[in-house]
């Protein structure tokens, strides 16, 4: 039989320590069994606990997760980062991105103040794969700040739709293995549930919390429950499991939409010979140098007020009918629900020159900025405020269906198969108004905070309902995502003596649309509901003061009966792309004797048929395009054992990732008939992104149930995608649409069944992209410190990468977590950085870059154990309401704030029970 720890996935928890730690997962303390002696911990000494055997100690708390997950890395051949349930649970974590964030590589995205998205190892989101409980799934939604229109039509995976109590174990595989799916250059993250066979019988756990806001001031409930029991002498099991929790998000701030210079936009000042403070550098290329300065395009107070509900629901049965089998079945619910306010009082300076038709103003005095460049302070006279008033109501919904089946069919073979099927869906309406003014004065400031300007309305009141003549109804649309996974697969391992060969087969069938629609206009004027600023302190905690101002009262609206019911499809700009996927693999894990050491060997290759379908309609025609690809995807996974306590690792692999869907999305296309050109158009025949993979890592577990590690990585992306000017005849799948179209006319000579256009499509390149990084990590519990000292340690992480293409990408990002863990009570203290990140190159509006900050985002966890069955807890979330900033880079040197805001430091007060 296998010597060592080869196993064929990372190693799964047992089932008495995997029921412990569950219980943790939902609010209770951890306790995992480890084979140490007592002499090996001094903390043990000086607080025995029940052992289970004289060789047997219990690590109980925080202390006994982060062991629990270092021993699951120590025993992966591959390259591999967990959290258990107890790291989970007990952090302050509104969902599961912000617990994924403490992962060594993993950097977060957050909207609305809490995590959304996650990029590892430098790489966008869409080069993540994400599985539940073994299978690829899907999650999308909406946005949740003022980043605009952003549903998620795409392959990123949008994790804040799941509570983190869901969960009782994360696993980040960062090194291919021929049994992992394919898809994730970046990795693949691995969620777990709870299965009822994890507990010796009936259990029942209940948690329950209350949210404050610094910034709202709402108190939220949160609430979390498990029931789990056994039967027939244990070979019946049935566990449910619920999250629920409500928030109250307000983002305030100030934003320039963009800054852009009149030089930029092709046009220019009013000739009003305004004042002038500073020195300009007119060095753009303008005949006037003003038209160089760059100003904000519509200064603007923001407010987004969020209404969140999110549920979550698990179910799973299992049984052991016969001796070797196993049979469980799986259910997942959730939802996350989102009613926003947004109001912005937006001042037109968008376009420059003599103010007519609700635009144009007339410059009064300008104050230059140090760099001659920038417009940091000016007053004007005929100014227009376009006062935007918003409202979005969003739902995600998800669920998932899975059975799995584990046979030993002899002492040698075992097999293990699932069939599972996923489904989200992720709507959201829109109701858009914009009220207008007459012209009045106006002048911004930001030399006292270059975030936040000072603004004057002279003797006009912003904040009376009284003072707009206009209103039109931007938009009433609504969007749908609709994306669907069908996965069956099975395995086959042989289990021989110092090795084992697993044989395996997997067919998935993705498939994503997307719909958009259009209501009708509201009948009533927007005049008549218009109300003074509703909500009190407006900006409190930015340091200036933001101005109230009049909005729409929706709530009124609707009870009039204003809101429009209904939408139309605009069936020309929906799609769906299809993928079927079909995979084999063979793999095989052995171990060697080299002298004293132990080398973990695992090697295979997986063979995958990918068909892609893109459909859409073209003037009232169908149209569809498809293509087919293979991919042969060897990967290595060698673990030396150089001692007992430490390992070091080399990996080689060959990883894909496919196109983005924008880039397989044939509906919309713009047919140029007199220049014979095509824009706007997907390519279905391109192939995916593939990279060869290496990874070498050194790890030092230390005496003290520590761990030390340096781990290198490099990923040299062979095979990517640009966009290219291509000349090439039309697909006759587009002719009758084409036919069809009003605009087109035999007289142009643009027959596409006769001549070629000139396309600007995406293509595959073999100009690459190489991602190099080093990860560093440092857990150690200093239980060789005497007295009360051995109850600290420290769990901390960098990461640095480097890529020719940044976007997405801090080159620094750090976790830090301190905390004193005792039987009875604990204190951490989260620390996570990401330094500033590209967020699109060229930016807009005459941006050389558009670029986000790195917060620094600060969490706070405590706990005391009243009983051992109650537990109260105190967490918070961003505890120094960090602001999130996004801004330009003007001609490159500069730096231009578009978005400054905040939504306060959340707090929760709980208490939790088990019985």
């Amino acid at each position: 039989m296998l010597r060592g720890r080869i196993g064929l996935v990372s190693r799964t928890l047992s089932s008495s320590a995997m029921g412990v730690v569950l219980l943790a997962g939902i609010g209770l303390p951890c306790t995992v069994a480890h084979a140490q002696t007592a002499e090996e911990d001094p903390a043990t000494q000086a607080e025995p606990e029940t052992a289970i055997d004289e060789n047997v100690i219990i690590v109980t708390g925080f202390r006994g997760s982060l062991k629990e997950a270092q021993d699951i890395k120590r025993e992966a051949v591959n390259v591999v980062d967990s959290i258990v349930a107890e790291d989970i649970a007990k952090m302050p974590d509104l969902n599961i991105a912000e617990s994924i964030q403490r992962i060594p590589g993993v950097a977060v995205s957050r909207e609305g103040g809490e995590g959304r998205n996650i990029t590892l190892r430098g790489f966008a989101p869409d080069f993540t794969r994400t599985t539940l409980n073994g299978m690829e799934v899907p999650a999308s939604s909406d946005g949740l700040d003022s980043g605009g229109f952003t549903i998620n039509a795409g392959r990123s995976f949008d994790f804040h739709i799941f509570a983190s109590e869901l969960f009782n174990r994360i696993d980040v595989q960062k090194s291919q293995r021929a049994s992992t799916e394919e898809g994730g250059i970046a990795g693949t993250v691995d969620l777990y549930t709870a299965h009822p066979f994890d507990y010796p019988g009936l259990t029942v756990v209940g948690s329950a919390q209350a949210g404050y806001n610094s910034l709202s001031h709402k108190i939220d409930p949160r609430f979390t429950a498990l029931v789990s029991d056994t039967f027939a002498d244990g070979l019946i099991g049935v566990l449910f499991s619920a999250a629920y929790s409500e928030r109250t998000v307000r983002q305030e701030g100030f934003g320039t939409v963009r800054y852009t210079s009149p030089y930029e936009t092709g046009d220019s000042w009013a000739d009003t010979n305004p004042t002038v403070i500073g020195t300009v550098d007119g060095s753009c290329g303008a005949a006037d140098p003003l038209d160089c300065l760059w100003a904000p395009r519509l200064p603007r107070a923001d407010y987004f007020g969020n209404d969140q509900k999110r549920l979550g629901l698990t179910g799973s049965v299992q049984l052991a009918p016969a001796d070797g089998l196993k049979l469980s079945f799986d259910w997942l619910h959730s939802e996350l629900e989102n009613d926003r306010r947004n109001y912005n009082s937006m001042e037109w300076l968008l376009t420059h020159g003599d103010p007519g038709n609700f635009t144009g103003q007339t410059p009064l005095e300008f104050v230059v900025g140090p760099d001659g460049k920038q417009l940091i302070a000016a007053s004007f006279d005929d100014v227009t405020s376009w006062f935007e008033s918003r409202y979005q109501y969003s739902k995600s919904t998800f669920n998932q269906y899975m059975f799995n089946a584990d046979y030993d069919v002899s002492d040698d073979i075992t097999f293990s198969g699932l069939v599972g099927y996923a489904a989200d869906q992720a709507d959201r309406t829109e109701l858009r108004f914009y009220t207008r003014s007459a012209p009045h004065f106006y002048s911004y400031d930001f030399r006292d905070n270059p975030y936040v300007a000072q603004v004057d309305y002279g003797g006009w009141d912003p904040n009376d309902p009284d003072n707009f003549i206009n209103a039109q109804t931007s938009g009433n649309r609504i969007n749908n995502v609709d994306k669907k996974n069908f996965t069956t697969k099975g395995d086959f391992v042989y289990d021989g003596d110092r090795f084992s060969v697993l044989l395996g087969a997997a067919y998935n069938d993705r498939s994503v649309r997307y719909e958009e629609g259009y209501g009708d206009a509201v009948s009533q004027s927007p005049l008549d509901y218009i109300i003074p600023f509703p909500i009190d302190n407006f900006g409190r905690g930015l340091d200036e003061t933001l101005v109230p101002f009049a909005v729409v009262d929706f709530d009124a609206l609707r009870s009039a009966g204003g809101f429009p019911a209904g939408y139309t499809l605009d069936v020309g700009r929906g799609w769906k792309v299809s993928e079927e996927t079909l995979g084999g693999y063979v793999e095989i894990n052995s171990d060697f004797d080299i002298g004293s050491m132990l080398l973990r060997a695992n090697a295979g290759v997986r063979y995958v048929r990918t068909k892609v379908t893109s459909e859409a309609v073209l003037n009232g025609t169908n149209v569809e395009q498809g293509n087919t690809y293979d991919n042969y995807l060897p990967s290595l996974n060698l673990a030396l054992e150089i001692t007992p306590d430490v390992v070091a690792r080399f990996a080689y692999g060959r990883s894909m990732t496919r196109p983005g869907l924008g880039s397989l999305n044939i509906a919309g296309p713009s047919f140029g008939y007199t220049t014979r050109t095509v824009s706007n158009l997907g390519n279905p025949a391109l192939k995916p992104y593939e990279s060869n993979d290496l990874d070498l890592s050194f790890e030092y577990y230390t005496p003290n149930g520590g761990l030390v590690a340096v781990a290198l990585f490099n990923k040299d992306i062979v095979t990517s995608l640009k966009t290219d000017v291509v000349e090439q005849m039309i697909d006759p799948v587009f002719w009758p649409g084409i036919y069809a179209d009003p605009v087109y006319d035999p007289s142009y000579n643009a027959d596409p069944a006769e001549v070629p256009y000139t396309f600007y499509i995406p293509v595959n390149s073999d100009d690459g992209n190489r991602v190099r990084g080093i990860e560093v990590t440092v857990n150690q519990p200093f239980t060789f410190l005497p007295g009360m000292l051995q109850y600290f340690g420290v769990a901390a992480n960098y990461t640095h990468v480097s890529a020719e293409d940044s976007t997405g990408l801090s080159p620094n990002s750090y976790n830090a977590t301190f905390y004193y863990d005792h039987k009875d009570y604990g204190v951490r203290l989260s620390v996570n950085k990401r330094d500033d990140y590209l967020l699109s190159e060229p930016g807009g509006n005459g941006h050389v870059q558009e670029r986000k900050y790195g917060p620094t985002h600060v969490d706070f966890s405590a706990f005391v154990n009243v009983t051992e069955k109650f537990a109260v807890t105190l967490e918070g979330i961003n505890i120094t309401d960090e602001k999130e900033l996004i801004y330009g880079t003007g001609f490159g040197d500069q730096y231009l704030p578009r978005e400054y805001s905040h939504t306060g430091a959340q707090w929760f007060l709980g208490a939790r029970y088990t019985y």
